[in-house]
Order: C-alpha cells, then sequence, then structure tokens
C-alpha cells in the first residue's frame, strides 16, 4: 500500500494531503504500515474529534495532530508535522520538554491551567496562554510509547481579564483624582504597570487629534507606537498626550485597539466628572459660605472663624458657626453640625443656626442649657426632623479679671481653652444627648472664667475625627498642637490649626475667642 492509499489519511480531514506529503519513513516512526496498535487507534481518535489533540511520539517524540490543532500552531504547519516536537517548539522546549519527559519516563501525566507558552507561530514571538493536558499512552504490554496533548488556547480570556484589571485599577483612582495634575500622574502610574501590555508610558507635550492614534506601525512583533489623548478643562491650557509603546509580543488586533480606545475614555469621562465635581463645589462652598455671616465681636472679645470643605467633597454640608451679641451685650458663640453631607443638611444647618438665633435673643435669661432646650421643643414643634450636635456659650463682661463663660454641649466634641501661658485643656464634661432627639432631655450649664489672653476654641468633628483612629487619639492631636499658643491672635491660631491637619476627610469649622488683655 502507498502512503497515499493509508486508510488513518482518510480521517484527517483537510490534513490529508500534508499528511500523504510526509515522507514517515525517514521519521522516527518508520512506515505507517508499522505503526503499533496504540499509536494507530490514538491518532484516529485525535483526528476524528474536533478539539485541539496532538500527539508526541516515540523517543524523538515525533508531533503528529489533528486540525484543530493547526490553528494553535499557524504558521509552523505543515512543517511541523512529523518532525521532533523539540525542533518544532524550540522557544517553548525549556517550558514544556521537562513535563513531557515526566509523562513518557515517569508515566506522570501533568495538566495546566492558563499556562503562558511563548509560541514563534507568526513570524514573532508572541504572548500565549493554554490550557492543557498531558497524558501517556500505554502499548499492550504496559510500557508507555508517547503522550497525548488535549489542549484549548486561553490567550484572548487571560489578556483580556489583564486589561479589565488594568481599566479597574484606573477608574477606581481616577474617582479620587481632584486636579488635571493629579489625573495625568495616575494614569502614567497606573498604565506604567501593566508592562503585558503597554511597555513604556510617558506624559508628552502636546494634542493629539484623535482619542487614540497608531503610529510607528510595523510589522507584528517589531513595537508599536500609541499616543492617547489626555483631555484638559481649560482649551487654552498646555495640551499633553501619553505616548505609550505597545507590547512586541501581541498583535495589533481590534481586541488591542478597543483597550486603548477604553484607556482614552476612561480619561475623558474622569475629567467631565472632575469639571462638574468641581462646579458642583464651587457652587455649594458658595451657598455654604452665604449662610456663615461674618462673626461679631465683643469690646472685650477678639473672634476668628473658619469653614473649610473637605479635600475630596464637593458636597455642602452640615457645619456652621455663628457670633452675634445678645440685647444684655453678651456674646453667644456657636459651632454645631447636622448629620449628612448634601443640599438638606445645608438647608437643616440654616434653619436650626436661625432658629437658635432667635430662641437665645428672645430670651429673658440666655443660659445656653436653657436655650439649648427650648431648641429642642421648637424643632419637635416646628416639624424639624434633624438630629445635630452643637456646643453653645454665652460670655459676659467680667471686668478686668477676664470674661465669665457659661456653655452647654449637646452630643458635641469638646470645647479647648488655651490659657495665655500656652497651658491646653479640655472641657471634659460628658456632653448632654444630641440636638433633635428628645425634647425634655435635661441639659447642664457650665461655667469658667476665660482669663485676659485666654482663648476658647470651638470646633466640628472633620478637625479631630479620622476613619483609622480612635477620637481619643485626635483630641490628644489637637492639644498637642494647641501647646504653647497661648495669648495669639485668634486668626494666626486658626491658620495654624489649618496647616496642621492637612487633608481632611470631612468639614470643618473653627471658632476661636480670645479674651482681649
Amino acid at each position: 500500500m502507498s502512503r497515499g492509499e493509508e486508510p488513518l489519511w482518510r480521517l484527517a480531514g483537510s490534513l490529508h494531503p500534508a499528511y500523504a506529503a510526509v515522507d514517515w519513513a525517514a521519521t522516527g516512526l518508520g512506515e505507517p504500515r508499522d505503526w503499533s496498535p496504540a499509536l494507530r487507534s490514538t491518532l484516529a481518535l485525535a483526528l476524528e474529534t474536533r478539539f485541539a489533540m496532538a500527539l508526541f511520539w516515540g523517543p524523538d517524540q515525533v508531533l503528529l495532530y489533528n486540525e484543530a490543532f493547526v490553528g494553535l500552531i499557524a504558521d509552523k504547519h505543515p512543517a511541523a508535522l512529523g518532525r521532533p516536537t523539540r525542533d518544532v517548539f524550540p522557544e517553548a522546549w525549556d517550558q514544556i520538554g521537562p513535563m513531557l519527559h515526566s509523562v513518557v519516563e515517569d508515566a506522570t501525566p501533568t495538566w495546566v491551567v492558563d499556562a503562558e507558552v511563548p509560541l514563534r507561530r507568526s513570524g514573532f514571538l508572541e504572548e500565549c496562554y493554554f490550557t492543557f493536558s498531558y497524558s501517556p499512552v500505554r502499548g499492550p504490554d504496559g510500557a508507555v510509547e508517547g503522550a497525548v496533548d488535549i489542549v484549548t488556547e486561553t490567550t484572548r480570556q487571560v489578556v483580556a481579564r489583564r486589561r479589565l484589571q488594568v481599566l479597574t485599577r484606573l477608574d477606581q483612582g481616577l474617582a479620587r483624582v481632584s486636579s488635571t495634575a493629579g489625573l495625568v500622574d495616575l494614569a502614567v502610574r497606573v498604565l506604567g504597570a501593566d508592562p503585558g501590555d503597554l511597555s513604556e508610558v510617558e506624559a508628552v507635550p502636546g494634542a493629539v487629534a484623535d482619542p487614540v492614534v497608531l503610529e510607528s506601525v510595523g510589522a507584528p512583533g517589531e513595537g508599536t507606537v500609541a499616543r492617547i489623548a489626555l483631555p484638559v478643562p481649560d482649551p487654552r491650557a498646555p495640551q499633553q498626550h501619553l505616548r505609550v509603546r505597545l507590547s512586541d509580543r501581541l498583535a495589533l488586533d481590534e481586541d488591542y485597539v478597543d483597550f486603548l480606545r477604553s484607556l482614552a475614555g476612561a480619561l475623558q469621562q474622569a475629567l467631565e466628572l472632575m469639571a462638574a465635581r468641581d462646579s458642583d463645589r464651587r457652587l455649594s462652598e458658595a451657598l455654604q459660605r452665604s449662610l456663615l455671616t461674618r462673626p461679631a465681636h465683643g469690646p472685650t472679645l477678639q473672634v476668628a472663624v473658619r469653614y473649610q470643605p473637605a479635600a475630596e467633597k464637593a458636597r455642602v454640608g452640615g457645619d456652621w458657626y455663628d457670633a452675634y451679641v445678645l440685647p444684655d451685650g453678651a456674646l453667644a458663640v456657636m459651632v454645631g453640625d447636622v448629620a449628612g453631607h448634601d443640599q438638606h443638611a445645608a438647608a437643616a444647618m440654616g434653619q436650626l443656626r436661625n432658629l437658635t438665633r432667635g430662641v437665645a435673643y428672645s430670651a429673658r435669661l440666655a443660659l445656653p442649657a436653657r436655650v439649648l432646650s427650648d431648641l429642642d421643643r421648637a424643632m419637635a414643634g416646628l416639624g424639624v426632623d434633624e438630629v445635630a450636635t452643637a456646643v453653645l456659650a454665652v460670655v459676659e463682661d467680667g471686668g478686668p479679671d477676664g470674661q465669665l463663660l457659661h456653655w452647654s454641649n449637646a452630643g458635641h466634641p469638646p470645647p479647648v481653652v488655651v490659657e495665655a501661658d500656652g497651658s491646653v485643656r479640655l472641657l471634659e464634661d460628658v456632653p448632654d444627648l444630641l440636638l433633635g432627639l428628645d425634647p425634655e432631655t435635661r441639659r447642664a450649664d457650665h461655667r469658667l472664667r476665660l482669663r485676659p489672653g485666654d482663648t476658647l476654641l470651638l470646633y466640628t468633628d472633620g478637625l479631630v475625627e479620622r476613619r483609622d483612629a480612635a477620637l481619643a487619639d485626635g483630641l490628644a492631636w489637637l492639644v498637642a498642637t494647641l501647646e504653647g499658643w497661648g495669648d495669639r491672635d485668634p486668626e494666626d491660631l486658626c491658620d495654624h490649626l489649618l496647616t496642621a491637619v492637612g487633608q481632611h476627610e470631612d468639614d470643618l469649622v473653627l471658632l476661636a475667642l480670645r479674651a482681649r488683655t
């Protein structure tokens, strides 16, 4: 029987001519009519299945395979058929050779999932991933004659998963940036950490005409440069773009280009979101500040106030301060915080601030505890369904010995006194219940004397609360930060605190009141 008449070849489908063209007598397998039953039956099984299968047979591990396997080795076919496996896959032999050895020599099957196996199958060394199993094939006497490989390529899935992870990290980071410079730095850092797809990433001057521009496109594996647009909020600002070098080990297919377009789209959306946040932030802050008027000063008192929104928020909130002169000449000062960070909280803050003014100004005797109790009842009666913390203090002129301070605390962080000699103490009486919970709760008044040069500090929790630290740690930090700042101008003291706290997670309000010397 001639080679062209071999019955096995009729099972090979489109590979029939390739099998018939091989000089099998010149291989380590010899003429097909002399092949062992194990080889013939295993090859027949492989040729008749739609799954990609290959055989590595005999001492030289001669390669035989079916139609489905051709798609995995591309340009290596048809020259690979009938050749020793080591000669067909020299670029991957250090990886697959030991695995085949263990199968043939030790009769031990092996399998891997999503293993990277580099292949030179399309003119360049390509990044490829496969899930495959090597199994021994035994003859009638039980001896291992060869190995069978059942394989599926997973390159597309592995690379797509990697690209999705890059896009996810980029989106997560972009959600936190607040400036164009921060956006550029983040893009370079995140994309530069993905050498699988982008081997070089740098921000360079100049605009690009489209979101993604490809240049220096050579044959696969020769390297391609892509330029990705970096949007800027102001067209008059200096233009930049990302210059990235694409992988030498991946074909520049539609999936690759779509990935680059997704990166450009994420950057554009981040800029639009950042611009919207910035606009909302400016509007919100303007609204907030419009509700917080300049404080009154007493003839023997100096008052400084600060309102600063959170570093990463573009929302109005419920923090407020107030300072106004009562009919009897005493000065009322207050700092409070309505629960929430939105327009609703800001509106509620405006209600409570004005309601407190009305209650305190009309009271015959403006004792802080009585004012807060009346405020609680007014909130319940008027349907102000909010919860808030606050410290209200009334300061009366005490003559040359300083000022008399009456204060009451409704669930708020404790006031701080910085004495003229620089010592600091927290007014740590246990605070009463928050406003808005129980209009019948009993509230306590506290008293102390502010001597000339002493400073009272009221503040909201944005100054001392941190997600990763206890409130006690924040209060200890505040005391340490204020030590030595006695008899100092309240404006300087407020600036000192804002510099010391740096970026903060919540809005904060400061009110510093100093008894003049």
